[in-house]
C-alpha cells in the first residue's frame, strides 16, 4: 500500500496525526503538541462558539463550492475524480483553515463502464434484422453540457454483455408480483424482452425477477408520473423548468450488494484475496439498459395486447398495454421485435478514501465521522455535490477556529470524502472492512449528508432512535429559511410528524435503508447513523426523487435557478450537522438518548403481536419471552436515563461519565447478530435489515413468518420463525445487559 511506503519514508506529523486516529495510537504526544489530553478535563459543549459557528456559514461560500464541485462530470475513478481528491487535500491541509491532518486511502476496485468502440443500443427490428427505429443513445444537449466527451452514456452499471431481442412487454416496475400479473394474463415471457418503470423494485432486482421467468433482457425508464407530477412536454420541462426532460435517463448501479464485488468482507488492498469473476454473486443474470422517456413512449404506445391495470398507467399521453409485440396499425409491423444490444466491461480502478482529521483534545479515541460521497455519475451537482460543498463549508469554519488556536473538540472529528459510491457504496465499505475492530471499539457517530437539498421545503432526517434527541436539540435552534420566524424544528413538524406517547406531537424520523454511504456503518458496524437533507413538500409532489436524478441535466446551474435559489436551505442543512456534529463531539455527556429506542421496539412488538400474534400461536410460538425482553429493555433504559439525570445535577466523575458514554456509544453494537441474515451480505443489524414480510416489526421475524405462512407445522421454514425470534430476543436482553450499570453481570 502506497502509504504504508510512505510512513517509511517519514510522513510529517499531520499524517502520522491521520494515521494516528485511524489506528489507535495517541498514546505518545509529539513535539510541540499540546501535553497529553486527561480525562478529567472538564471540557464541554461551549453554547455561544456554537452559535458562533452558525454564524460564520456562509451560503455563498457554499454556492460557489458547488460550483466548483460540479464543474465537470466526476465518475469515479475518472480524472475529474482524482482532480476533487487533490481539491479535499488542499482545503484540509491549507494553514489557515485545514485540520490537523489529511490523507487519501486508495483502494483497487471493481468497477462497470459502457464500451466506447461499441455503444449500448435499443433498437426495434423487422423481420429481417432491419433496424426500424433507434432509441437515442446520449441526452439532448440542452445548455452545452449534456455533449461534453466525459459525460458517460446513459447504461447500467454491472450489467452484462449480451444482444437478446424478443418481443417487447410492458412490466410496469418489474417486481416479483408484476411478472406474476403478466404470466397471470397468459402473457409467455420467455425470450421477451421486458420494458419496466423505475420505482418499486431495486435497479438490479428488476433484472433477477425478469429472469426468473424466462425474460432475456430488460429496459428501464422513468415515468413523468413518477417523476415530472405527469409533465412530459419539452416546454414543461428543463431547461424550462426542474422537471426532468423527456431525454433524460437515470444511470446507476445494478450490482444487488454494496462494497467491492470482488473482496466481500475484506478491503480491497493489493494484497487481499479476490474471487474469480465466474464465483461473483450479485451482478444481473441478464443485459439491462436505462432509457429516456421520450424513448420508451414510442415502444410503450405502440404495444399491442390487453390494456395494463389502472395502476400501472402512466403520463405517457396513452393507454398503456401489456404486450407482447406491437400493435399491426402502429408504428411498427406486427412482428418487429426489439434488440438491446449491451457491451459493458469490467475494471480494476484505483479509488480514493479522503480523510480530514481533527484530533480530540480529551477523547481523541473516540471519533464522531462526518462524511459524504464524491463521484457521482455526470456532473451530480445535487447528488452528491450539494453535500459535498456543505462539507468542505462546515471544515472551513472549524479548521479557521482550530487554526486560530480557539477550539478544538473534546473527541475527535473525522471528515470523509467516500469514493465509488455511485457503483455500491464502494469507498465507504471498504473503511469500515479495513478498519472494522477500531471503528467498533471507538466510534460514535455517524453523520452522512449526501444529497444536503433535495428542494427547499423541510428538514429530512434518516437515523437510528439515539440520535433523535441531538437532531432534534439542533433543530429547535436554528431558524428556517424562507419568510417567518420559525426554526428548523417547527417548520419539520409541519411536514413530516408523529405521535410520540413519551413526547406529544415530534417530527418523524425515517429508517435507515442503504441508500447511501450510512449503510455500513449502521448495518455492519452497528454505529449510530443519521443522514440529514432538505427535502419536498410531499402534499405537492408525488415524485419519488429529485427530476434531474442521475442525469446530465443534475448541474450547477439546475441547483441555482431550481432547486435551492440563494442557497438558504443549503447553509440550514450545514447549521443543523454543524450544530449536530459538535454536540456530539463537544458536550461532556454524549446526547445520544436510548430510551428513545423504547417507541420502536413498543411499535415492532405490537405489530408482531396483532398480525402475527395469531399465526404463531397456532404453531404452538409464543410472543411471552419477546414481550419480557422489551420489558426489560425499556426498564434499564429508564433506570440509565434517571442515572444520567444524578449524574448532570452533580460534579461528576469524568470516569464515570466516560464509563457512561461508552455503554450509550455501544448500545447499537448489541444488536448485530452475523448469523442472523445469512442470505443477505453485511446485514446483521436485527432492527433495521431489509425486510420482506409486510408486517412492520422485527425484520427477521417478519421475513420468516412470510416464508413460512404457506408451509406444514413442523417444516424447516417454521424452525426458522423460532430461531428469529429467539435471535431477536437475544439481543434485546443483551442490550438491556449492557444500558445497567457496568459492575453489573
Amino acid at each position: 500500500m502506497q502509504w504504508v511506503k510512505g510512513l517509511g519514508l517519514g510522513l510529517g506529523a499531520a499524517a502520522l496525526l491521520a494515521l494516528g486516529i485511524i489506528l489507535g495510537h495517541f498514546a505518545i504526544p509529539k513535539k510541540g503538541d499540546s501535553p497529553a489530553p486527561s480525562i478529567s478535563a472538564p471540557q464541554d459543549l461551549d453554547l455561544e462558539l456554537l452559535e458562533s459557528v452558525m454564524g460564520q456559514l456562509d451560503a455563498s461560500r457554499i454556492r460557489e463550492d458547488l460550483r466548483e464541485l460540479s464543474r465537470e462530470p466526476h465518475l469515479a475513478s475518472s480524472p475529474r475524480d482524482e482532480a476533487l481528491v487533490q481539491l479535499l487535500l488542499q482545503r484540509w491541509r491549507d494553514p489557515a483553515s485545514g485540520l490537523d491532518s489529511a490523507k487519501a486511502f486508495e483502494y483497487k476496485v471493481l468497477l462497470s463502464f459502457p464500451s466506447q468502440e461499441q455503444p449500448n443500443s435499443v433498437d426495434v427490428v423487422g423481420s429481417a434484422g432491419d433496424i426500424l427505429y433507434s432509441c437515442h443513445r446520449s441526452e439532448e444537449n440542452l445548455t452545452g453540457e449534456q455533449g461534453r466527451p466525459d459525460v458517460v452514456p446513459p447504461y447500467a452499471a454491472y450489467a452484462p454483455s449480451g444482444t437478446p431481442q424478443g418481443l417487447l412487454v410492458y412490466a410496469n416496475q418489474g417486481t416479483e408480483e408484476d411478472f406474476k400479473e403478466l404470466q397471470a394474463q397468459g402473457i409467455k415471457l420467455e425470450g421477451t424482452i421486458a420494458l419496466t418503470r423505475y420505482g418499486g423494485a431495486g435497479r438490479g432486482a428488476k433484472a433477477v425477477n425478469a429472469a426468473k421467468h424466462g425474460v432475456a433482457g430488460v429496459l428501464v425508464y422513468t415515468d413523468p408520473a413518477d417523476i415530472n407530477d405527469g409533465r412530459s412536454l419539452p416546454s414543461e420541462t428543463f431547461p424550462n423548468s426542474w422537471h426532468l426532460p423527456p431525454s433524460g435517463v437515470e444511470r446507476g448501479s445494478y450490482y444487488q450488494y454494496f462494497g467491492d464485488p470482488l473482496t466481500p468482507y475484506l478491503p480491497a488492498n493489493p494484497s487481499s484475496f479476490r474471487l474469480d469473476l465466474a464465483n461473483v454473486s450479485g451482478f444481473p443474470p441478464i443485459p439491462a439498459q436505462p432509457i429516456g422517456f421520450q424513448d420508451a413512449k414510442v415502444l410503450l404506445c405502440n404495444l399491442n395486447g390487453s390494456l395494463a391495470p389502472t395502476a400501472w398507467q402512466g403520463a405517457l399521453g396513452c393507454d398503456y398495454r401489456l404486450g407482447p409485440g406491437f400493435w399491426p396499425n402502429g408504428d411498427f409491423p406486427a412482428d418487429s421485435q426489439v434488440k438491446v444490444s449491451v457491451h459493458n466491461r469490467l475494471q480494476l480502478r484505483n479509488s480514493s478514501n479522503v480523510l480530514g482529521i481533527i484530533r480530540g483534545a480529551v477523547e481523541p479515541d473516540r471519533y464522531v465521522l462526518y462524511g459524504n460521497h464524491r463521484d457521482s455519475w455526470v456532473h451530480g451537482a445535487v447528488d452528491p455535490s450539494s453535500g459535498t460543498a456543505v462539507l468542505l463549508e462546515l471544515s472551513r469554519v472549524l479548521g479557521t477556529l482550530l487554526k486560530k488556536g480557539t477550539w478544538r473538540p473534546r473527541r475527535s472529528i473525522v471528515f470523509a470524502s467516500w469514493g465509488a459510491e455511485e457503483f455500491g457504496l464502494i469507498g465507504s465499505t471498504e473503511f469500515t472492512e479495513e478498519f472494522f475492530s477500531k471503528l467498533q471499539e471507538r466510534m460514535v457517530a455517524y453523520l452522512n449528508v449526501d444529497i444536503s437539498v433535495f428542494a427547499n421545503a423541510t428538514l429530512r432526517v434518516q437515523g437510528t432512535p439515539p440520535v433523535q434527541s441531538v437532531v432534534f436539540s439542533a433543530a429547535k435552534e436554528i431558524r428556517s429559511p424562507g419568510p417567518g420566524d420559525l426554526s428548523i424544528y417547527d417548520n419539520w413538524i409541519r411536514y413530516f410528524n408523529r405521535s410520540s406517547p413519551v413526547y406529544g406531537l415530534v417530527p418523524s424520523l425515517g429508517s435507515l435503508g442503504a441508500g447511501s454511504d450510512y449503510a455500513p456503518f449502521i448495518h455492519f458496524l452497528g454505529i449510530s447513523s443519521m443522514d440529514i437533507a432538505y427535502t419536498y413538500d410531499r402534499s405537492k409532489t408525488s415524485a419519488r426523487i429529485y427530476p434531474t436524478y442521475h442525469t446530465a441535466f443534475d448541474t450547477f446551474d439546475y441547483v441555482d435557478k431550481f432547486v435551492d435559489p440563494g442557497f438558504s436551505s443549503h447553509q440550514a442543512v450545514a447549521r443543523t450537522a454543524g450544530s449536530v456534529l459538535l454536540r456530539l463531539s463537544d458536550s461532556f455527556f454524549l446526547p445520544l438518548n436510548v430510551s428513545d429506542y423504547s417507541d420502536t421496539l413498543r411499535s415492532f412488538l405490537q405489530a408482531a403481536q396483532q398480525d402475527l400474534g395469531a399465526l404463531l400461536e397456532q404453531h404452538s410460538i409464543s410472543l411471552g419471552p419477546l414481550v419480557t425482553a422489551v420489558e426489560k429493555f425499556e426498564a434499564a433504559a429508564t433506570a440509565l436515563g434517571q442515572y444520567i439525570s444524578t449524574l448532570q445535577k452533580d460534579s461528576a466523575d469524568s470516569l464515570q461519565v466516560r464509563m457512561l458514554n461508552d455503554q450509550l456509544m455501544l448500545l447499537e453494537r448489541t444488536f448485530l447478530n452475523p448469523r442472523a441474515f445469512p442470505e443477505e451480505r453485511y446485514y446483521s443489524h436485527v432492527l433495521w435489515a431489509p425486510r420482506t414480510g409486510s408486517t412492520a416489526t422485527f425484520p427477521g421475524l417478519a421475513n420468516a413468518c412470510s416464508r413460512a405462512r404457506d408451509t406444514s407445522p413442523g417444516s424447516e421454514a417454521w424452525a426458522e420463525v423460532q430461531r428469529q425470534l429467539s435471535i431477536v430476543v437475544v439481543a434485546l436482553e443483551g442490550a438491556a445487559a449492557t444500558l445497567r450499570p457496568v459492575a453489573d453481570l
